[in-house]
């Protein structure tokens, strides 16, 4: 499947249910809680935002894809992106990806961070295509396992500061 049969719109509090079902897929060892996903989504509206959280729907209404960004000052955080199997290698991963930069933007953040699990190289690839470059790691970052994350960073073109 590509990214083009997929809508991207805002998360709500209903998309929790169906995003708990695909972090814990692919996320099994890691996944993000109920209350995680509550807390964020608690800063995603009103006149002081400081989150992006967004889903990506297929045609028959199914989420095949979420992804969340958090700011604070003129730093941006992506803070989770995920795309079902099916879906991968469609473009939907960029999409999203795109989303949450244009919304950095937004918040007039002059820099996005990121970490990524060192063993996955096909989400370091993407974000390589977008400009982000690898500038460090948290050890055992990632449990359980005990896996290494690879820091990112991307100057945001387009704000003042960057």
């Amino acid at each position: 499947m590509t990214a083009a049969s997929a809508v991207l719109r805002e998360m709500r509090w209903w998309d929790i249910a169906p995003v708990l079902e695909l972090e814990d897929e692919l996320f099994p060892e890691d996944a993000w809680s109920a209350g995680m996903f509550w807390s964020e989504l608690a800063r995603a509206r009103g006149p002081h935002a400081t989150r992006r959280y967004v889903v990506a729907e297929d045609p028959d209404g199914r989420i095949v894809g979420y992804a969340g960004l958090a700011a604070a000052g003129d730093l941006a955080d992506v803070q989770t992106i995920g795309v079902t199997r099916g879906h991968w290698g469609g473009g939907l991963g960029s999409e999203l990806l795109t989303d949450l930069l244009k919304h950095a933007t937004a918040f007039e953040c002059a820099t996005v961070l990121l970490e990524v699990r060192v063993d996955n190289t096909r989400a370091q690839k993407l974000y390589e295509r977008f400009g982000f470059e690898p500038i460090g790691f948290r050890r055992g970052y990632y449990q359980p396992g005990n896996i290494d994350a690879l820091v990112m960073r991307l100057h945001v073109q387009g704000t003042e500061n960057g």
